[in-house]
């Protein structure tokens, strides 16, 4: 098993027009020469240098397809990097997104609304007696320090593997030089002390020890002398811990909290915690696939780097297969009213269909087909909150 990461997103705006690089001062350093993926073959023949161009190193208009995170034409990634080194607001915003990874952003806010929605369903009388100018505000504050965390732990993760997404993962600002190192710490610094504390003034102290157990988990995956992500099954524990069981785990017993309701392991809540741990461990080994090359240049041992990229893959495939299998399973054994059969046995099923039919289309010799098929994996993740309000 492997790592991912505890999620959410920052937006601090009157820090946006500092810290990021100065129209002159800091334009130096072009996108071309961080990384020969960027220039034009017209320019540079040699463009095809780094693992992210070579799906596409025949090409004259080479396109990184970064699957999760959509198209990066490399052209206009430098024209964002200049227009963020000259002052551009649009553009420096721009980067400040990128910088909070927005893939990870879905996850952890269907998580939150999955999860408060199934609290409030399992909770007679809870919404029709709702004290919503109390509860409202609450959730924006809950919501607000997972972002903040979920921005503290993606952006030190981007400033301490700077050299390895130079290869890996050149779009993100910190690598291509859209967003400065300064200003990338002086966002993850306010993120990281912003959220717990929000979450300790206005959350019960259980959730602020879990809120903090995964912040250092966070942490510590990418920063000396631990760094986690170095060890494929340190990694993978982090992510199924953060991403499976706190997030879930925590966003119900908050809600429960709030409309007064003594928290339980309801049939659901259980299922829900076991199923979104196993998947977060997929997820974890399943990150690693587009990253093998510049992994093995920086010397990070993944399992995709030790096994390689087809066996990986069938092997997460065949995991996430025997989870629907559970999921399928746990709807056809459990005591009848128990779960929601149209969707706790047929939607499950429509999604091993899915996952099934995207691995027959993976081509594990081909980049861009690695990526879409890892995107993939994440769409069935979003879909299973939607399936979690159902069943």
């Amino acid at each position: 098993m492997q790592l991912f990461k505890f999620c959410l997103n920052v937006i601090i705006g009157a820090a946006v027009v500092q810290g990021f690089p100065a129209p002159a001062a800091r334009a130096s350093v072009t996108i071309n020469k961080l990384n020969p993926c960027f220039a034009s073959s017209s320019t540079n023949p040699h463009y095809n240098t780094f693992s992210e161009c070579q799906f596409n190193s025949q090409t004259k208009k080479t396109r990184l397809s970064m699957a999760v995170e959509g198209d990066f034409d490399p052209d206009a990634l430098s024209k964002s990097v200049e227009e963020a080194q000259a002052g551009s607001l649009k553009a420096r915003f721009r980067a400040l997104y990128k910088f909070t990874r927005p893939h990870t952003i879905r996850g952890t806010i269907l998580a939150s609304i999955a999860g408060t929605t199934r609290a409030l369903v399992d909770t007679p009388g809870a919404i029709a007696n709702a004290r919503w100018g109390y509860m409202l505000p609450r959730a924006v504050l809950g919501m607000v320090a997972l972002l903040m965390g979920n921005a503290f732990i993606v952006g030190i993760n981007q400033i301490y593997d700077e050299k390895i997404d130079k290869l890996n993962k050149p779009f993100l600002p910190v690598a291509s030089g859209e967003m400065s190192r300064k200003f990338a710490w002086a966002t993850v610094l306010a993120s990281g002390t912003i959220g717990p504390l929000i979450v300790w003034k206005f959350f019960p102290l259980l959730l602020f020890k879990l809120y903090m157990v995964g912040w250092t988990l966070g942490a510590i995956y990418s920063v000396p002398p631990i760094r986690t992500k170095r060890n494929p099954i340190a990694a993978g524990l982090t992510i199924a811990t953060v991403r499976g069981f706190l997030l879930n785990f925590g966003v119900y017993f908050a809600v429960k909290d709030a409309i007064g309701a003594t928290f339980s392991w309801s049939p659901k809540v259980s299922f829900i915690a076991r199923f979104m741990t196993a998947f977060a461990s997929v997820i974890a080994i399943t990150k690693d696939l587009p990253d093998i090359e510049g992994d093995k240049a920086f010397n990070i041992e993944t399992f995709a780097t030790k096994i390689g990229v087809d066996k990986i893959a069938k092997g997460a495939t065949a995991c996430l297969f025997l989870n629907y299998v559970h999921a399928i399973l746990t709807g056809v054994l459990s005591k009848v009213g128990t779960f929601n059969p149209v969707a706790m046995i047929g939607g499950h099923s429509v999604l091993a269909t899915m996952l099934i039919y995207r691995f027959k289309q993976l081509d594990p010799k081909e980049m861009k087909s690695i990526k879409v098929y890892y995107k993939h994996i994440w769409d069935l993740f979003y879909l299973e909150y939607l399936l979690y309000t159902l069943i």
